[in-house]
């Protein structure tokens, strides 16, 4: 984007100090398509945790001056109204329980006395919408919601650099159905291998489930205390480089991705993409993004998850249907989409 603004217009990139997740990328994607003119602003060393909000309480107001302060990343500083916020969700305020105490107890204080100081709030999703609007009283005409999209890297790959990432990361087959299974609680990992421990036995012998980001067995043994090991032909890739992500994906028979909350949900978007068939919750923003490109169970549902997984491994047909399905679904995300609707928000605002 080429677009010159005519008024001052600052960015929050305090968290780009931080390892990439979904809300860095977010970041990244729309300051790529940046118009000219817009100022990043942030700590002049690495800053986390309290001294990071600290930092972006008293130190942040004082460098933004007459400008539009866009904060991207779920929080920003209570002294400056003339701000736009993206809240990308309300997991601190909807669940706590999945979260460190502190952290959620100051965004349960921050969230609503913010998003009341505010210009305008953006989300990603009509679900994080009517959430916001819910659980901090604001007019629904505060809060719009802009879809995220998917990097164009994400896409069917040739044999050749599937065959390359199944190397790389020594899978154990070539046949696998992918999950990306952080230890957060509602990405609901436990369920998933219960789940798969009760529906291998009757599956080929040569289809394993890969869990690509957990942290290793002690961790998945603590998140899912239940399980005195792993069940069998489960494969724990560990941490996965961006270079290999896109192959790991394409490579996959199946995406499995049960999670109980969403404020978005991008790694469905990017498994359709990539031409994978995918099994998602039915909860949250999820059926926003998957349509009917993909199988959606109840989350909390154990033998649902083995019912979609089983169908997706064993019925080709079905598998052909959503791979054409989720990649007519995803050409309708895209970052550049995201970034035009956003930059022409806060030009809008800017100029108020």
């Amino acid at each position: 984007m080429s677009t010159q603004i005519k008024s001052g217009i600052s960015v929050n990139t305090r968290i780009l100090s931080y390892p990439t997740t979904g809300v860095q990328r977010y970041l990244l994607e729309l300051l790529q398509r940046m118009p000219k003119g817009v100022r990043q602003v942030a700590p002049k060393v690495p800053l986390s945790g309290a001294r990071a909000h600290l930092w972006e309480q008293m130190i942040l107001p004082r460098r933004v001056g007459g400008d539009l302060l866009w904060s991207p990343s779920n929080t920003g500083p209570l002294a400056v109204s003339n701000q736009v916020v993206t809240l990308h969700d309300v997991v601190p305020i909807d669940h706590p329980e999945w979260l460190n105490a502190r952290f959620a107890a100051w965004y349960r204080f921050l969230t609503p006395k913010l998003a009341r100081r505010l210009k305008l709030i953006i989300t990603d999703s009509e679900y994080s919408r009517s959430r916001i609007v819910e659980v901090t009283g604001v007019p629904e005409d505060k809060v719009v919601a802009i879809p995220l999209g998917v990097d164009a890297r994400f896409g069917p790959y040739d044999g050749k650099d599937i065959r390359i990432a199944v190397q790389k990361l020594e899978l154990p087959s070539n046949y696998y159905v992918l999950s990306l299974g952080s230890m957060e609680p509602r990405k609901n990992l436990g369920r998933l291998l219960r789940a798969w421990e009760s529906i291998y036995r009757r599956l080929p012998e040569d289809v394993w489930l890969v869990v690509s980001g957990a942290k290793g067995k002690s961790m998945v043994f603590q998140d899912v205390p239940e399980l005195k090991m792993l069940p069998p032909r489960v494969f724990l890739t560990g941490h996965v480089s961006d270079e290999l992500l896109p192959s790991l994906y394409a490579g996959a028979i199946a995406f499995a991705y049960p999670s109980v909350y969403e404020g978005f949900g991008l790694p469905p978007l990017e498994a359709m993409a990539s031409g994978v068939p995918v099994l998602t919750g039915n909860r949250a923003s999820l059926p926003e993004v998957v349509g009917d490109a993909g199988i959606m169970v109840d989350p909390y549902d154990v033998d649902a998850i083995a019912d979609g997984l089983s169908r997706l491994i064993e019925d080709g047909s079905l598998r052909s249907q959503l791979r054409a399905k989720g990649l007519e679904q995803a050409r309708m995300f895209s970052w550049d989409k995201t970034a035009e609707r956003t930059w022409a928000i806060l030009e809008a605002a800017a100029q108020e």
